[in-house]
């Protein structure tokens, strides 16, 4: 048997290479929507990818199903109950799938969604313990998927927790405990709460360590996984949905440089400009309106949080990584890259009557303001877990992922201060503001860490 795993850090998201070493056959499951390197993987190895199984429509990234159907003639396959526009194979509870020794099994485990399906992996088909489990979001190392993406599209989260607890507590838990678990995410993704910074694990260690999988009533189980989710990215439903339509291939080639007339233009004509340098480097000067959303963070999922699917995007990108951040961008779906700014460390300092700087404050200047004759409406967009531990005294709180849909709840007619944790997002948050036409906007340095240090040695003196 060959198993590898695939992990993208910027999404938080694995995906899986098994194949039959005698036979060929190969499967990918839960394939991100570039999928050049499981070909190359597979054709150096003399693999044919016969399948691409989804654990479940993904809501955090666009999946590359289409794609390897189309390069490999690949079939597609999810739970029984999923329904798309383009042919599927349908998998039922039990289901074997031969790639010769090597033998998948069909786990039906609904619960993040309904569709939902774990794979048994096993090294020969008569082996009576499987070598592993691919969980997708059902259960991941030291948490279990959320139930509550489905909300909007009128399935409740108490319908799907409950699902999760039959999933979870009698099946899953059900495995021996050798069997090791590899999940579709890890620590960061937005489709948990507790996830670990571990990509695999065992069912005997999950039965000791993870909160969810420790014996309980399933009207306990229903309330300790509802609690706490954190506000789900804006794209989210756009991803649930796009996977289930027969959508355009990722083309790499689609975005291209552009010269600085033709960004000014695009800018003009409604285009969103994400730029993704440093917050230092941006707030040190960047082009009127534009978006800073740092590579360097979790680029694609903060992208879609504070852009609309749909909007024009024009990239100005660190050096030498322009087209990263386009596949970046694509791997969520965000296929309108109209290009990105060429060579820009040598073309903004040209730019100097359309540049403009982002004020950016320390903890004793905010709490000098807010002292002051005209003190700033502070707006802390942290997750509602991270301000349950503590904030700043008569703050607003807008989670940075609803940001975009509340900006009118923000006083216009005062100066305006953001704050994280430790200040990346409020460059995001205090960019979008400025971008909706905001004008007295700065963020915290150091943000609510710097915030607490501050407070301590106020409170010293």
């Amino acid at each position: 048997m060959f198993f590898a795993q695939y992990y993208l850090d910027c999404l938080s998201q694995a995906s899986y290479l098994i194949a039959d070493e005698s036979t060929g056959k190969a499967v990918v499951v839960d394939p991100r929507r570039d999928v050049s390197e499981y070909v190359a993987d597979a054709d150096a190895r003399g693999f044919t990818i016969v399948g691409v199984i989804n654990t479940h429509f993904h809501a955090d990234f666009l999946a590359g199903h289409l794609e390897l159907a189309d390069r490999a003639g690949a079939w597609i396959g999810y739970g029984r109950r999923a329904e798309a526009e383009y042919p599927i194979r349908k998998l039922a509870e039990g289901e074997r799938v031969s790639l010769g020794e090597v033998t998948l099994e069909i786990m039906e485990t609904p619960g993040h969604t309904p569709e939902s399906v774990s794979v048994l992996v096993y090294e020969h088909a008569d082996d009576e313990v499987a070598y592993g489990v691919l969980t997708g979001d059902a259960l991941f190392i030291g948490d279990v998927g959320r139930p509550d993406l489905l909300a909007s599209v009128g399935v409740t989260a108490d319908e799907l927790a409950r699902e999760l607890y039959d999933s979870v507590q009698r099946k899953l838990m059900s495995l021996p405990d050798a069997v090791r678990v590899f999940p579709a995410h890890g620590a960061g993704s937005a489709c948990g709460k507790n996830l670990s910074t571990e990509r695999s694990s065992t069912i005997g260690m999950q039965r000791l360590t993870n909160y969810a999988c420790k014996p309980m009533s399933e009207e306990e189980f229903v309330a300790v996984v509802t609690a706490g989710q954190a506000v789900a990215p804006g794209y989210f439903a756009y991803d649930a949905t796009l996977n289930r339509k027969d959508h355009d291939l990722f083309d790499p080639a689609t975005a291209r440089p552009l010269a600085v007339d033709e960004v000014l233009a695009r800018r003009a004509a409604g285009a969103v400009l994400v730029d993704g340098r440093d917050p230092q480097e941006f707030a040190a000067g960047h082009l009127r309106g534009a978006v800073n959303v740092p590579a360097d963070g979790r680029f694609a999922e903060q992208a879609g949080t504070v852009i609309r699917p749909g909007q024009e995007v024009v990239v100005i990108a660190p050096a030498g990584r322009e087209n990263e951040l386009v596949t970046r961008l694509a791997r969520i779906g965000f296929d309108r890259v109209t290009g990105y700014l060429a060579d820009a460390e040598a073309r903004l300092p040209e730019l100097a009557g359309e540049m403009v700087q982002a004020s950016r404050v320390t903890a004793d200047q905010l709490r000098d303001a807010l002292g002051g004759e005209r003190p700033p409406v502070v707006v802390d967009v942290r997750n509602a877990a991270e301000r349950e531990e503590g904030g700043i005294e008569g703050s607003l709180h807008i989670p940075l992922a609803q940001l975009l849909d509340r900006i009118g709840e923000i006083p216009a007619e005062r100066p305006v201060v953001l704050h994280c944790a430790g200040g990346l997002r409020s460059s995001i948050a205090a960019s979008l503001l400025r971008h909706a036409g905001r004008d007295d906007v700065s963020d915290l340095l150091g943000g609510y860490g710097a915030w607490l240090l501050s407070s301590e040695a106020a409170t010293r003196h």
